[in-house]
């Protein structure tokens, strides 16, 4: 069973990768039209643009009374951010754990689409802000876990974290005395895109 779960994890990285080379060719198809066209497509870009007056009278009223609630996140979006930081800053070289680079999961630029009015622009600001920052503190969070407590649970997770495979299985104590010091050198470092 162990080396079938394997195989299908190997096949599961395989489709990632290739999913990921997929990527990358449509952002260099787009890189490379957009060169081609760049004056014709800002320009074209521009006509979806909806200004910002019209923006806000088509906006639902209940919309525009949820706003402030969702903006008020910024506060423990800033607050997570800068305690991971602190956090692996001071903490994961004792430890000898590599350091997650913030940069690779803080990714903005579509607030600079020329087809959103300054809303939308702020709205991609902030959704990029939040998700990176829980993306950064669930990759921290994934090696504190890969160095203190590798084992997997008894049931099922939900979008378990990219280290969570290699855990050692629920109640096999002989695998996890013998392997724990591998596993917390083995901290695989993510290519760069």
């Amino acid at each position: 069973m162990e080396k079938n779960i394997d195989e299908i994890r190997a096949r599961i990285r395989g489709l990632q990768e290739e999913l990921e080379a997929e990527y990358l060719k449509s952002i260099e198809a787009f890189e490379e039209k957009r060169t081609h066209l760049a004056e014709d497509f800002q320009q074209q870009q521009k006509r979806y643009k909806t200004g910002l007056l019209r923006f806000l009278i088509k906006s639902k009223p209940l919309t525009m009374l949820t706003a402030p609630v969702i903006y008020l996140g910024w506060i423990p979006f800033f607050l997570l951010d800068l305690f991971v930081t602190l956090y692996q800053t001071i903490c994961f070289p004792v430890y000898g754990i590599p350091k997650a680079r913030r940069s690779d999961y803080l990714i903005f630029g579509r607030e600079d689409l020329p087809y959103l009015n300054l809303i939308e622009k702020f709205n991609c600001l902030y959704c990029s802000y939040g998700n990176g920052v829980v993306a950064y503190a669930r990759e921290v969070a994934a090696r504190t876990e890969q160095y203190w407590c590798p084992i997997k649970y008894a049931r099922r997770v939900r979008s378990a974290h990219d280290r969570y495979p290699e855990f050692f299985d629920y109640g096999d104590a002989e695998a996890y005395k013998k392997g724990l010091d591998r596993l917390r050198q083995s901290y695989e470092e993510e290519k760069p895109k």
